[in-house]
């Protein structure tokens, strides 16, 4: 006969703790709540006016010219019209088209006519021209006039030749030891009417003085009596004699006297 095995006494202490009188507790994880987040407000669509973009016509102009005209060097770009932003037409319902006005053009210029076959169509005329660019010297600050100009005071920039004045320079260097003859401010382009070259010959400075006479070369000691530029006319006098002449300053040292 089978006979069950009675647990021993340890096993009903271990279960008595686990089943006993004091129940089983489980803790209830809280949740913390989750913070609000706004609604998103859908972005709003901008009114449709039912006219036709004129930026886009514009870009349409411009795709055009590029296809009737040779490419364009890195210092040439197209300038389109412009045309008039408050010009009102119905959308086109179809591609705008887009042409030459007539075959024949100029080099540098052509009228690009766009069309639109709306029920009620309408068609636009755009001037589109083709502009160079140049470098040109830029005053890196402001310059008081009379300072002799140095690299560090000017910078190259690239602009359109419609934007240039008159005697723009377009290499620094060649502004570089040449003197402001006015104020120049930050920013402004350099022109050649702003500056002279730097004075060759100053007041109370100490030079030779070269004369031909009879087909001789005499020089002598002398003093500068006025500020001059080079092959500028300019009054010495010659330290030997007293006499005061008028010569031509060829360089820093040296002044020409003319004999009339």
């Amino acid at each position: 006969m089978l006979m069950m095995q009675r647990a021993p006494k340890y096993r009903h202490w271990v279960l008595g703790l686990s089943f006993g009188a004091t129940p089983l507790v489980f803790a209830q994880t809280t949740a913390l709540p989750t913070p609000a987040v706004a609604p998103t407000s859908p972005p709003v669509p901008l009114p449709d006016t039912g006219m036709q973009d004129i930026p886009a016509l514009e870009s349409l102009a411009r795709a055009e010219a590029a296809r009737q005209f040779p490419p364009l060097t890195d210092r040439e770009r197209f300038l389109i019209g412009p045309i008039e932003p408050n010009l009102q037409l119905e959308r086109c319902r179809q591609p705008v088209k887009a042409a030459l006005a007539s075959v024949h053009h100029m080099r540098d210029r052509a009228t690009i006519e766009l069309r639109c076959q709306n029920a009620k169509p309408w068609h636009l005329y755009v001037q589109v021209r083709v502009i160079g660019t140049s470098p040109v010297a830029v005053a890196v600050h402001a310059i008081v006039a009379g300072s002799v100009l140095k690299a560090e005071d000017m910078r190259v920039e690239q602009h359109d030749i419609t934007e240039l004045p008159a005697g723009f320079l377009d290499d620094p260097a060649i502004a570089v030891g040449l003197t402001a003859s006015r104020p120049i401010s930050g920013g402004a382009f350099l022109t050649n009417q702003q500056l002279v070259a730097a004075k060759a010959v100053q007041r109370g400075q100490s030079v030779t003085l070269v004369a031909d006479v009879g087909g001789m070369s005499v020089r002598m000691a002398g003093k500068v009596l006025g500020d001059a530029m080079v092959n500028q006319r300019v009054r010495v006098q010659n330290l030997s004699s007293g006499r005061i002449v008028e010569g031509i300053a060829r360089s820093e040292q040296v002044v020409e006297i003319i004999f009339q």
